[in-house]
């Protein structure tokens, strides 16, 4: 398995259970707010674009090598 996806997958996973345990209104869950949600997306968007990019561009640089 490609250690990117899995990487990615461990993230949404855990923020699933976060967002599952503070849904359940346990007042030990800790508080995930709206903020923080949004913050979390836009650093997935991010890893996921970064991903994407050096992927292709690893890609390019080896199908210059002989």
């Amino acid at each position: 398995m490609n250690p990117f996806w899995f990487a990615i997958g461990y993230l949404i996973g855990r923020a699933r259970l976060r967002a599952r345990s503070a849904l359940d209104g346990d007042p030990e869950s800790g508080a995930i707010t709206l903020e923080w949600i949004v913050i979390a997306g836009i650093l997935v968007a991010a890893a996921i674009g970064a991903g994407v990019f050096f992927i292709s561009k690893i890609k390019q640089y080896e199908s210059n090598i002989p």
